[in-house]
């Protein structure tokens, strides 16, 4: 089973030459053989470069893990970090 969560491209000016636009991409998943379990597959890639990016498969701990640096660093923006 795979199923499609959500992507989008991050906020970078596409026309930055400081880096180039990235796009990412969350999928739940259970057919990862090296896993043996569920998995929340998080893709990371330069936008045009499919198939070329970086693909993590995170244990529920990890994704939690993750969530919760997420939230952290929009605290740290001085933005509403939600439930």
């Amino acid at each position: 089973m795979r199923k499609s969560i959500d992507d989008a491209t991050d906020d970078h000016p596409a026309d930055s030459d400081e880096r180039p636009p990235v796009s990412w991409a969350v999928m739940a998943a259970d057919d990862c053989l090296d896993c043996e379990d569920l998995r929340v597959v998080l893709t990371v890639e330069e936008v045009g470069s499919a198939g070329s990016g970086l693909i993590a498969h995170l244990a529920p701990g990890g994704a939690r893990r993750l969530r919760a640096a997420l939230r952290d660093a929009l605290k740290e923006l001085g933005e509403d970090a939600g439930p």
